[in-house]
This record gives structure tokens, sequence and C-alpha cells, in this order.
């Protein structure tokens, strides 16, 4: 047991290395390290941001690279953002996951100045979570080498300052100042550096990767309180050429030099305090390499509990009461180097803590109205006033509102252009809505649903967070009602299926040509004034629990019959925010695209049957009936007469269709063939029959209308719905072949093609029975 403990603890103490690694390095070791990575050195509070959201959620996906009419509507996964990890998870639907990735690509590209970032959304959207999870990955991620930041340290050495040795008094104030620069190191120093004496001598147990700081006792110690970036300290007159002289020939001088993005490192200034600091020592030292010497780079360690580069109020945090923060100690031992008060004033304010980090406001209301408002100056200028100095502030400030809070900020007009508010709506995107469920309730959820079933439960639920009319859907099909069998008047069921970045296959070629880049965007855009009414996220999961736990049983499966029942007799508040006649629209696609999946699972064709059928057609046709023609396609000896015509026209057409549009037919097929398919597509471009576009027509029509009547036989055949009831028992041997071979190939044709568990594929085919879709949609 001992030795477990022992082992576990080493664990500890390696961590605690590894963090502890994170030292400071000299001036010159840090420019060499900007000149060996740049890209991860020189970056600000906004590139560090935007690379921290980049790097967990990538690039995104395109399910339609080669439409030319593309938008950048794109899939981005934002699970390791928002969800894994976090005790809370967030799921971002992907109407907000683009416009969030959006304004993270503006915020990169320099265009961040002066804004405050306010995520507004209605109550029960989600968005504490939002903003607590994206803090807790940021956290994480500046903590790590791949998302690094570094803080200027000052060293600064007595002795070559002319001061000579220092007091005991003036050690124990230096440890003191050196610990509040090390607070991980704290507790350890002075447990086992008490009673330490003698420069450079290490305490036991100490190991040669750590070497216990001589700055301790040789050196005075200061953070800077602002986290300024070390290459804020080169004089900003000559930064430039310091930097094209650094920068010689490298592969990234181009970039740093002409992308905006990169402007504050020529525009920033140092904060006061260590502008004050190098302007003292150059006055001293007479030498800027020398006021370099003094100049180190540690990593900037963000901490949120503490407020150390994130700070998160909560509308109940009251105001500090110290708005200006000192420190004496470090006061005093600045006043001893310089021998003058008025040098350096080791003075600043709570926004330093979270310079070049995150300032948040979580919910605009109570104290953090007061604090938006105290924030007006700072964003306008970039500057907040500290006794009689001016302090830089270059934070990332961001916070949440709801719609209501609006109304608290009202009278500051001139506030307005500062915001920039990013709409975080209820959930739009139907698979989000789903993961949602399957969080709460467990994965396992899908299991006791048929296919389809669950998605259409979150439709009903979206549909009531959408606007009932859309100008830019009706503007794109002007005839909803063609799209009667797959969807709404409204079109409300093509919106979310767009918003999911889906286009239905339902659509027509005409239709699908006319969805233009134009369209697409107008569509989007409504999407700015949608999703802040109608079922919250909170109300959607207790409906759907309530739901789940009235109709989840062991031995039957959840049906659209129940859903639709559900709301429209159980849940009567509900179904006043449902827009009028959507579930009957949803059912009746339901019931269509099933019907489909069952037709298509037991139709069974000989595809080279249908081959012969149809080139022996075409050829035929150009023959008078009577004689006896050898097929140039197949080769095969044909009797032309009207019956052959006919029984093939039976699978092309119908076999209820009159003469005189058969012969219509015949002469439209027999004129393409002619005038295009023999003379352009075989003889000009060389191919083969099975190849051409009239085959092509011909074959969807020849199995679209097999297709339709493959249930034909079975519709008054009670046998086939039993066997279907019975199948995996015993009962099931009893039916004659013919019957268990078809029940056998659809329930397996339905579990292997659509998804279907043994027990969804019998329910299914006994639904479509029982509520005679077949009859219902026989000229469909």
């Amino acid at each position: 047991m001992e030795e477990n403990v022992n082992k576990a603890l080493q664990v500890i103490n390696l961590s605690l290395k590894e963090r502890n690694m994170r030292y400071p390095v000299s001036f010159a070791d840090f420019m060499a390290l900007a000149v060996d990575k740049p890209a991860l050195v020189l970056r600000n509070i906004f590139q560090v941001f935007h690379d921290m959201v980049k790097s967990y959620v990538g690039d995104g996906i395109n399910e339609y690279p080669d439409d030319p009419e593309s938008v950048g509507f794109d899939y981005y996964d934002c699970h390791k953002l928002f969800v894994e990890g976090a005790d809370h998870p967030f799921f971002a639907d992907r109407i907000f996951a683009n416009r969030f990735i959006n304004h993270i690509e503006v915020m990169k590209s320099g265009v961040q100045q002066n804004k405050i970032y306010i995520f507004d959304g209605p109550p029960g959207c989600g968005k504490s979570t939002f903003l607590n999870n994206l803090l807790m990955k940021f956290e994480e991620y500046v903590n790590t080498e791949a998302g690094i930041r570094f803080e200027v340290v000052w060293r600064l050495n007595p002795e070559a300052l002319g001061v000579g040795s220092m007091s005991d008094t003036g050690r124990l104030v230096d440890r003191l100042a050196y610990l509040l620069g090390y607070s991980d190191r704290a507790k350890e120093l002075v447990a086992e550096a008490h009673d330490f004496a003698g420069a450079g001598q290490k305490p036991e147990g100490f190991t040669s990767e750590w070497s216990f700081p001589h700055a301790v006792h040789e050196y005075v110690e200061m953070a800077c309180p602002s986290h300024d970036h070390p290459i804020l300290l080169t004089p900003k007159a000559s930064r430039r050429a310091f930097l094209e002289e650094l920068m010689e020939n490298h592969p990234f001088k181009q970039k740093l030099f002409t992308e905006k993005e990169y402007e504050w490192i020529f525009r920033d200034s140092p904060c006061n305090i260590c502008g004050a600091m190098y302007e003292a020592l150059l006055e001293k030292l007479e030498h800027p390499a020398k006021v370099f010497e003094m100049i180190y780079a540690r990593p900037y360690k963000f901490n949120r509990r503490q407020g150390e580069g994130i700070t998160v109020f909560n509308p109940g945090d009251k105001p500090l009461k110290q708005n200006t923060l000192s420190n004496p100690m470090i006061q005093n031992r600045i006043n001893e180097i310089f021998r003058d008060s008025n040098k350096v004033l080791y003075i600043f304010s709570q926004y330093a803590k979270t310079n070049n980090g995150i300032y948040a406001l979580m919910d605009i209301k109570s104290h953090n109205t007061e604090r938006l408002i105290e924030l007006h100056n700072i964003i306008s200028e970039g500057v907040h006033k500290v006794e009689y100095f001016e302090e830089n502030v270059n934070s990332l400030f961001l916070a949440v509102m709801n719609p209501e809070d609006k109304a608290n900020i009202k009278d500051f007009p001139s506030f307005s252009d500062r915001i920039q508010y990013i709409n975080l709506p209820y959930v739009l995107d139907v698979k989000t809505e789903v993961e949602i469920y399957r969080h709460i309730f467990g994965k396992n959820i899908d299991d006791k649903f048929l296919p389809r079933v669950l998605h259409n439960f979150a439709r009903v639920v979206i549909s009531t967070r959408l606007e009932e009319k859309s100008e830019a859907l009706l503007d794109w099909i002007k005839q909803p009602e063609k799209y009667h069998l797959y969807c709404d008047d409204n079109l409300q069921l093509l919106k979310m299926d767009l918003y999911t970045g889906y286009i239905p296959l339902w659509l027509s070629e005409e239709d699908r040509k006319e969805f233009s880049a134009r369209r697409r965007r107008k569509i989007l855009q409504e999407s700015n004034k949608e999703g802040r009414k109608g079922l919250s996220g909170r109300d959607s999961i207790k409906i759907f629990g309530e739901f789940y736990s009235k109709f989840a049983r062991e031995e039957s499966l959840i049906n659209m019959s129940m859903i639709c029942g559900y709301f429209t007799k159980t849940n009567k508040e509900v179904i006043k925010m449902i827009p009028a006649n959507f579930l009957d629209s949803l059912l009746r696609m339901y019931n269509y695209l099933i019907l489909q999946e069952v037709k298509e699972s037991l139709y069974y064709y000989n595809e080279e049957q249908i081959s012969r059928d149809i080139q022996n057609y075409v050829f035929a046709l150009n023959f008078e009936p009577g004689t006896v023609q050898k097929c140039s396609f197949t080769g095969e000896k044909l009797e032309i007469t009207e019956a052959f015509l006919q029984a093939i026209e039976a699978r092309l057409l119908s076999a209820s269709v009159d003469r005189p549009k058969r012969l219509s037919f015949r002469k439209e097929v027999q004129k393409e063939y002619t005038s295009s398919t023999l003379t352009q597509e075989i003889l000009l471009e060389g191919r083969p029959m099975v190849e051409t576009k009239l085959y092509q027509s011909l074959h969807e029509r020849y199995v679209h209308n097999l297709k339709q009547k493959a249930l034909d036989p079975f519709l008054e055949n009670e046998n086939f719905r039993r066997a279907i009831m019975d199948y995996g028992t015993e009962s099931f041997k009893t039916y004659d072949t013919r019957i268990k071979d078809e029940v056998t190939f659809l329930l397996n044709n339905l579990s292997r093609r659509y998804r279907y568990s043994p027990q969804g594929a019998q329910s299914v085919c006994v639904y479509v029975i029982d509520n005679d879709l077949a009859r219902k949609f026989k000229n469909a």
C-alpha cells in the first residue's frame, strides 16, 4: 500500500515539476524564440483566442464541394470546444457554429479593437453554459505550449545599478516580491528555503532542471502587472527597424509587416510601469543594451479562479472597494534602487489583471450593468485612468445578455457602435436537438423509436422557434404545393433541412438550379430573426422527458401516431405554438417516405431483364408492327406486335393508360431516339445505348413504376400481415414458401438499407399496411 502511495505522489511531483519549468528567459533568448516560432510568440489576445477556437474546432466541412453556388455554410465540429470535458455541455447547432466562427475570423484579422462582444439570446438557450465552457477551454489552451503567452519580468541588479549590497530587510522584501511573481512556488520556497543563506546554494531535493533562483538575493524581480508582451519594450520609434533586422530573409517577415492582424506590434505601447522603468534604467545605465539585460520574458499563467488573465463577473458580485492597486514592498525596493519615489510608481487598476486576457460579464443586470457602463471609455479609447496616469487596456471583452436587458443600456446611444451583438438562439438544427436529447436521456433512446420518429419529434419542437412564413423560400419556390408529399405549405420542413446543411433530394432539378448563392444568403439571414421564441431548451427537455416516460416501452416502439397524439391531445399549451397544419404535413411526409422504404425493400428486380426490355422497346419503335427484326442492341430476335409494345409500356407508363397516350409516348420516344440518341450520342460520341439520356430516362420510369406496384399483390392478402407479425417465431414456419421468402426479403432489406432493428422493421411494415398507405399514395 505504501509503495502505491509513493508512486501516486511521484505522478504529482512530475506534474508540478513540468508546471514549474515555465521559468523566465532573457530578452535575447526570447527574441531568438520569436525568430524560431514567430506565429506562436508574436500573438496578442485576439490572435490567441482565434487560434484556440480553431485548434479545437478545426476546418469546416463542405458536403457539396463541387457546388458553384456554395456560400461557405460549412459543418464545424464544436464537440471538443463545448462538450468534451465539460460538466454541462453546450451543443452548438450549424447556424450558430458558422456565426461564431465568422466572428472569430474577423477578430483575428485585426478588426477587433474597441468592441465588446455580447452573446445575445433568449432565456434557456444556454448562454451561460456556452461562455463558461468557452472560457474553460481557453484557460486550458493558453496554459499549454500551443497556447503559450509571454509577459515582461524585470530583474533589477542593484549592484549593476550602483546601489550596492542589500540589507537583510531588503533581502526579505525582495524575497517576498519574488514570491508574488511565483505564487506556485511560494509554499515550497517558504518550507524549504526559510533559513537559506549563501548565494547559489540549492536546498536539499532541488534538481538541476530547476536551479534555485538566485534572483531571490541578487535581483529585485518584478512582473509586469499588465502582462505586457515583451516586444512592446523595444522603443516604438525603432521597433520596425529592429524587427526588420531581426527577421532579415525570414519567410514570416512579409506577413509580419503587411497583415493587419500584426499592426498591434507596431502600434501599441508598454504600460506606464514598464515604460517608466525602461526610461529610469536608461537614464541610469545610459545604454539600451544594458537595460535589456534586465528584461526577461516568462509564460503568462492564466487562472480564472484567481482572476489572472480571465475574470468573470456575475450580476451579484459587488464592485471592488479599492480601484487602484499597488504593492508597498515592491514600491519600496524600486525607490531604494532609484533613490527617487517618483521615478517608477507601481500602481495599476483591476483591469491590469486581465490586460491581454479576457474580461467577461455574465448577464448585463444589477452590478454588471454598472461594469458595462464603466467599460464605455475603456472600449472607446483603449485606456483607463489610474489616478493621473492613463493605463492601456487591450483585453477581449465578452458578455452574455438576455434581450430584455438591452433596456439597461438604452440611455447610452454612443455605446451602441462599440457593442458587437452575436445572436445565440434556441437550436434550429434537427441533428443538434436530437443530440441534446441523447445526452440528457442516454444514447439508447434511439432504440425506443422507429427510424425518423425521434428526429420528427425534434422537428415539431423546432417548428415553434421558426417564423411561420419565409419570404426567402417563397421567392425561390413560388408553388410550395407541388411538394406537398414532402413538405408543409410554409416550407418549414425544407428550411430545417437547409439549416442542417442538407439540400433535399426531392427538390426538382429546376429548383436546384435556381438555388443560387444570393438565395442561400437570404435564407440564412432569416435565421438572425429566428430561435428567439417558441420552446426553450429547458422546455424542450422537459417535454421530451414527459413524452418519453409515457410512451417508451419494451414491447413496442414509439411511432408517429404517438407523437401526433401527444401534441394534439395531451399537451394543449404546446399545440398552440406549433404552426397550423404542421403536424399533418409532418405525418404525411413521414408516411410517404416510409412507404417508399417498404416498397424499395420489397421490390426485387432483374436489372438484366429491365435493360433488355428498354433496349428492345426503343429498337422496335423504328419498325412497323407485324415484322420480325433482330435487335442491334441485345441481339435478340423480336416479333414486333402491339401486344409486345403494350407489355413493356405497362411497366413504363401504367396498364390503365389509354391508347392515345400510349401512341403519343411512342412517338416522343422514337423522335428523341432518331434526332438525338442515335445521331448524337451513339454515332457521334460513341456511347453505348445504356449510357444515353433516353435509356436513363426510360430506366427511371420502369423502376419507379415497378416499385409503385410492389405492394399490390400483398394488399389483399391477410396472410402477409400475419406472417410479418409471426416472423422469428415457430408460427412463421407454417406459411407457404412464397410468403416466407417475401417477408424475409422485406425485413432483411429494411434492416440492411435503412437501419431498422428486427422489431422496428416488423412495426413499420404493419404501420404501412394498417394505415393503408399504399392506397392513400396510389397516385403520388
